[in-house]
């Protein structure tokens, strides 16, 4: 096998020579010390996000930065069973499922103990320093702003380890999924709101993503690193995960622990968890990928795209390994009626399974759609019987089963019942809002923590479109594959995605150079075959940038005209792409 060529670790290069750039907390203390008593700054504000580490954001910044008086935001917090109370709508008793927040960090605070700790704070002749999340509304006017972010994925990993809680609850203790839900649904959507307000106003972005190893970025160095990332192509930094269902192919392509049982998932393309790099001379400073679509929306996705999602990322590209593994849960998404009836979602998660690799000896397969002349009733209540433990699923009466091979290509639209079986490693592409799964059945299993999977039959009956059978697959989601237009080394296909779908799928198969263009709409592109390729720019407006097999990388809507020709040890072979893009 030839060595892995996978880069896991992804970068921006905001600068040659670092010169914007602190790390370290003795060091970032100095700065901010210098800083401070050169300008008079009196009251410093460090705004966080829900899940920084705030014992080692205290005990560092207390030691190192001088001041008079220290205050913490969370003292100006309603209590907690005020927060419980005004969150409970959003959260409900669902183990998994909430319903997206319309409130603010803003309604997290007592209005009367601001005032208190304002008055505190312009009352002091000293430094004051006010840290938290909230913190820049507990002091309306301040005259340094620092902002503490996190990247979703590294606080999912926090919540795993019982480290942090949500916000104004004492809740680290908390099963994961719980914490889980009420960041998704609530404190995400609260603080991404607020840092909204606050990206052109920040003075110093804190990276804090690694513990005992942060950065301390100017905030017009910052901008300026996103503004070069939405002018030419780039990757934001892979996550892996394993899974009860998870398999051995991306051990190997993707060079990851040998050691971990297996891999389930890899989050390649999901802006709203990655993060992304930017490189300060050597030092990489890890930002959460989602604040480019906040701050440069319309250059990353296009004028159209925001003018459709707003300032949400909508297409999602991830790996689901099951090569040595097994199936995945039995599964169907909500209708876009329901999703935003229930959860509050401005659309659901369409979505497509692309085969990268199988295994063949494993005969691989992909559940979708029924199997004809099914009675609803009866499967349901299989279904039902089944979740009470009285019998296993009897998929083979009503799920129809499907052989795949690499490199096919299957539609699946909300409402349509399916899983990937063993053997397949699944490139899928898919709209964003990916929490919102209902499991009909898992096979008998358990997940990785011990217990059951939570099986949400009540939703999934709802939404099941039951005239979706052997039929309608045939004629509407299974290898829809067209040709579209050839030239010298190339030949173009669209690969058939479902006409419900908003996503467009084109595969370019090339040996020789192919001309793409954004039209102004976001191309995220994953390589499916061939060792490497480079994309270049017709103009030189960016340096040309090299991909790897089995690599996701976005081309911004303002990139416009670019290339793709394949490069280095895949110079020789014929290289794959598959390109997806909203259809407007």
């Amino acid at each position: 096998m030839r060595h892995a060529n996978y880069d896991k670790f992804p970068f921006v290069q905001v600068e040659a020579e670092n010169t914007s750039c602190i790390s370290g907390w003795e060091a970032i203390g100095k700065k901010l010390n210098d800083e401070i008593s050169s300008s008079g700054k009196k009251i410093i504000v460090v705004e966080c996000y829900q899940g920084v580490h705030e014992d080692e954001l205290v005990s560092s910044l207390k030691t190192t930065v001088k001041h008079d008086v220290w205050i913490n935001a969370t003292d100006a917090y309603k209590s907690e069973q005020e927060i419980l109370t005004m969150t409970y709508p959003d959260v409900t008793d669902d183990r998994i499922f909430g319903y997206l927040t319309r409130l603010n960090v803003s309604d997290f605070l007592d209005k009367q103990k601001i005032a208190e700790l304002y008055d505190k704070a312009i009352a002091t002749d000293g430094i004051v320093i006010i840290y938290g999340t909230g913190a820049s509304l507990v002091a309306p006017k301040y005259d340094l702003l620092i902002y503490a972010d996190m990247a979703r994925w590294e606080i999912q990993l926090r919540m795993r380890k019982k480290e942090v809680n949500n916000i104004g609850i004492n809740n680290s203790d908390e099963e994961f999924s719980i914490q889980y839900k009420r960041g998704f649904f609530v404190d995400w959507r609260a603080c991404d709101r607020l840092k909204k307000q606050l990206f052109n106003k920040i003075d110093y972005w804190l990276d804090t993503n690694k513990a005992g190893s942060p950065n301390l970025v100017k905030g017009e160095a910052i901008l300026k690193g996103m503004q070069l990332a939405v002018n030419k192509p780039f990757r934001v930094v892979p996550f892996f995960d394993p899974g009860p269902w998870g398999g051995q192919w991306m051990k190997e392509v993707c060079d990851l622990d040998r050691d971990v049982v297996n891999y389930a998932w890899c989050f390649d393309c999901v802006p709203e968890e990655n993060s992304l790099l930017l490189r300060f001379g050597d030092t990489d400073v890890e930002i959460p990928s989602i604040n480019l679509v906040f701050h440069q929306t319309d250059a990353l996705m296009g004028a159209k795209v925001h003018a459709r999602f707003g300032d949400e990322f909508p297409i999602r590209f991830d790996f689901l390994d099951t090569i040595k593994g097994g199936n995945l849960s039995l599964q169907v998404h909500p209708l876009t009626e329901y999703i935003q009836e229930k959860f509050g979602m401005h659309y659901t998660q369409d979505e497509s399974y692309y085969f990268l690799d199988v295994d063949e000896a494993a005969e691989p397969v992909v559940f979708l759609g029924l199997n004809e002349n099914i009675d609803a009733d009866a499967m349901i209540a299989d279904l039902q019987a089944t979740q009470r433990g009285e019998k296993l699923f009897d998929d083979e009466r009503f799920v129809k089963k499907w052989p795949v091979k690499k490199h096919d290509h299957v539609s699946i639209p909300a409402g349509t019942v399916h899983c990937s079986g063993a053997g397949g490693m699944v490139l899928e592409i898919s709209a964003t809002p990916y929490i919102f799964t209902f499991k009909l059945w898992d096979w008998g299993r358990l997940g990785m923590d011990g217990k059951p999977r939570p099986i949400n039959i009540e939703h999934g009956k709802n939404v099941i479109q039951w005239d979706r059978d052997e039929h309608w697959v045939k004629e509407h989601a299974l290898n829809l594959v067209e040709p579209l237009g050839s030239g010298d080394g190339w030949r173009e296909e669209r690969t058939g995605l479902n006409e419900l779908e908003f996503i467009e799928t084109r595969r370019h198969w090339f040996t020789g150079k192919v001309t793409h263009n954004t039209d102004g709409i976001v191309n995220v592109i994953n390589l499916v075959e061939g060792r490497e390729a480079i994309v270049e720019s017709p103009t030189g407006a960016f340096e040309p940038y090299v991909v790897h097999y089995a690599e996701t990388f976005i081309i911004p809507a303002a990139v416009g005209e670019y290339t793709i020709r394949p490069y280095g040890e895949g110079e020789a072979q014929e290289c794959g792409t598959l390109k997806a893009y909203v259809r407007l």
